[in-house]
């Protein structure tokens, strides 16, 4: 608690009357009589004193005489009996409407300066006055909790076991109740209680995961929500690479059992026309969106020839494939290709993968192949592996062809050229020209969409059965884009789409990595306090690099992901765009990291336990600055959902929102420490949170 202020008047003074050195004895004996009166009037006027003084400072006498003398030469006193008795009451009754005025004064500056702070912008504050606001601030905090007394220190408490790996808004049973079906009970809906305000305790054989890349590769078996049957059972191609070992499960990608994930990848890079995955990149293919991705098993193959693979499965509850794809350090989100949009803006990917991700195309007039559309950039290829494709099975079986005349009919309807076809896989390539599009016959094909319908925020919408896309200046084909890793830096043309010059994303990159740097030597200490190292030297070599997947929770420009790519930092980050904010989401993409939009007020769709470290800039201040939509209390509860045991927070934001933070912070049961931001009105949240175990029944 701070410490209260004191807060008085100082000093004093004695007032005197210079006079004759000789009184008459009418005088005399007036002084006589007025000293018996003052004695027996001693006690009252010990009291009155004070008042006496207060009123002669709030209300002097203006009378034209110097010294204020009375008919008999003395002072005249405000408060002396007989006929000032009714100046005494004037002077109370004036003394108690001036006191009401000033604590009415004094608590409306109180509560203007507390809003000003959230509200105001840092040009509109004066800096001369921050310290005593934030005083203020402090002391209304404290005089709140004071209050509030226990109630207000409540420790939270923690979920049932049954909800260790519970996703809100993903409540299948209950959308299942509700007569949903077809697949929209999989859907997102985030209702009035689908949040938990409890915390999520990990099971009971929960261990550390290994440091990547060793953990790409293992897994421990306790820390997923899958039977060992799962595990062993056949299913698409990633899905079967995967052995049980004792307490750990391994994904084998070179198994001499089936064709290796390498193998598939590179029929995939022949039937493109390349030489193998890895000219990938020169061909302008960086981000890869993998439906239905199995366990991550092509991302993780990829990831060597530098291309970013995004999972996007649909919420399981249990042998998750976006669960154990992230306990393998490889990006993932749950995400339903079935009603609604994905929270992606038009032309996001490069290529969109599908080896066997239980989709059916040819349902829904194929409107899910125009979400698919809708995704790709210009030039870019959707693969597609099934056993539809296979021509000499479909020809014995009547719906397998049905379905893939379908596709392929349509496909072509939206000017998608067929490259290749081998075995059970089909790549086709999105067109570049726009002119093939008004070059359709009439009535054949999605229609283009029209401005009002093709927007960069499409915060799950319901799937637009147009083309969308057509009218954005982001309308580049991927063959004419920078080439990764230049691409994270965008050229000047790109930059000008939107509305971003060259110099501005140079002062943000060398600020990011200016922060970078800060934040390693601030956690290096921790993070590496089993692996000692000196101020100055490298990171230490894996298996101590304690942080693999990065939520940066308001990601701007991306300039956290870049700094962390500038530094080589083996980590990949999650770009979250808040959707009460600027959407940058489409500039971030550009650069070639991976993104999603969302509403913090709202679930985050993933698993509990998936994320290493959770970053937000400047988020409270946009959520809760102005007016806040829900509860802060309820974000930070999120956090720790999402976060690993052990996992690290970093929240950078204004004083009074960081104070604040720091308070829920306590009651997580996070260890947190506030650290001063040189030559800034911010101030780092740099919390740790505990690895709480649950205890076996």
């Amino acid at each position: 608690m701070s410490r209260p202020l004191h807060r008085g008047v100082s000093g004093g003074g004695r007032l005197s009357v210079n006079g004759p050195d000789f009184w008459d004895d009418s005088q005399m004996k007036d002084k006589i009589e007025k000293e018996d009166l003052e004695r027996n009037r001693s006690a009252g006027d010990q009291t009155h004193s004070p008042t006496k003084f207060l009123f002669r400072i709030l209300f002097p006498d203006n009378s034209p005489s110097k010294h204020n003398l009375g008919e008999n030469g003395l002072i005249a006193d405000p408060f002396s009996p007989g006929t000032g008795r009714n100046r005494l009451k004037y002077a109370f009754l004036l003394i108690r409407l001036s006191l009401v005025v000033i604590i009415i004064l004094a608590l409306t500056g109180s509560f203007w300066w507390t809003i000003s702070i959230t509200s105001s912008s840092r040009g509109q504050i004066y800096h001369g006055y921050r310290q005593l606001q934030e005083q203020v601030v402090s002391d209304l905090r404290d005089i709140g909790q004071l209050s509030l007394g226990a109630a207000n220190v409540k420790d939270v408490e923690y979920c049932p076991p049954e909800s260790e790996n519970f996703v809100p808004c993903f409540n299948v049973s209950e959308n299942l109740d509700l007569g949903l079906s077809k697949g929209e009970e999989v859907d997102r809906y985030c209702g009035p209680g689908s949040r938990q305000n409890c915390l999520v305790l990990p099971p009971v054989n929960y261990k550390i995961p290994l440091r990547w890349p060793t953990g790409r590769d293992v897994i421990w078996h306790a820390n997923v929500n899958i039977t060992a049957q799962e595990v062993l059972s056949s299913g698409s191609l990633t899905k079967r690479l995967m052995m049980l070992e004792e307490e750990q499960i391994s994904f084998r990608s070179d198994s001499a059992m089936f064709d290796s994930i390498e193998d598939y990848s590179h029929q995939i890079a022949e039937m493109i026309g390349l030489r193998n995955e890895s000219n990938f990149v020169q061909a302008g293919v960086r981000t890869i969106l993998d439906i239905g991705c199995g366990y991550g098993s092509f991302g993780a193959h990829l990831f060597s020839s530098q291309l970013l693979t995004m999972c996007v499965a649909n919420y399981e509850a249990s042998g998750s494939q976006v669960q154990l794809t992230l306990e393998r350090g490889l990006p993932a989100m749950i995400g339903s290709f079935n009603s609604k949009q994905l929270p992606y803006p038009s032309l996001s990917f490069d290529m969109i993968h599908c080896a066997e991700c239980h989709v059916d195309w040819d349902q829904k007039d194929g409107i899910l192949l125009v979400e698919v559309d809708r995704l790709l950039r210009p030039g870019g290829y959707f693969v597609w592996t099934s056993t539809v494709t296979n021509t000499q099975r479909s020809l014995r079986n009547k719906v397998s062809l049905k379905k893939w005349n379908f596709v392929r009919n349509f496909a072509e309807s939206m000017c998608w050229e067929l490259l290749a076809q081998q075995d059970e896989t089909v790549v086709w390539k999105k067109t570049s020209l726009k002119k093939c599009y008004f070059a359709r016959r009439p009535g054949v094909g999605p229609s283009l969409c029209s401005k009002g319908q093709d927007i960069e925020s499409p915060y799950y919408r319901p799937i637009q059965a147009c083309i969308a896309g057509t009218q954005s200046r982001r309308w580049i084909p991927i063959e004419e884009r920078t080439k990764w890793p230049s691409r994270a830096k965008l050229n000047s043309s790109e930059l000008k789409i939107h509305g971003l010059s060259s110099e501005a994303l140079a002062e943000d990159s060398l600020n990011w990595n200016s922060a970078v740097n800060n934040y390693w030597s601030l956690l290096s200490p921790l993070i590496f306090s089993d692996h000692p190292k000196r101020p100055g030297d490298d990171d230490p070599s894996p298996p101590y690099n304690m942080l693999r997947n990065v939520l940066d929770m308001n990601a701007h420009f991306g300039g956290l992901n870049a700094a962390l790519l500038d530094a080589r930092k083996s980590v990949w980050v999650m770009n979250v765009i808040p959707s009460s904010g600027p959407n940058y989401l489409p500039l971030i993409l550009d650069r070639g990291f991976v993104g999603v939009l969302h509403d913090w007020c709202e679930a985050f769709p993933t698993y509990p336990r998936t994320y290493d470290l959770v970053h937000a800039n400047g988020l409270l201040s946009l959520e809760f600055g102005k007016h806040s939509r829900c509860p802060m209390f309820d974000l930070f509860i999120e956090i720790d959902r999402v976060l690993r045991p052990e996992g690290w927070v970093i929240i950078r934001d204004t004083v009074p929102l960081i104070e604040l933070a720091r308070s829920h912070a306590a009651r997580l049961k996070w260890d947190a420490r506030v650290v001063e931001v040189e030559s800034s009105d911010e101030k780092l949240l740099i919390c740790q949170k505990p690895f709480s175990r649950r205890q076996a029944s």
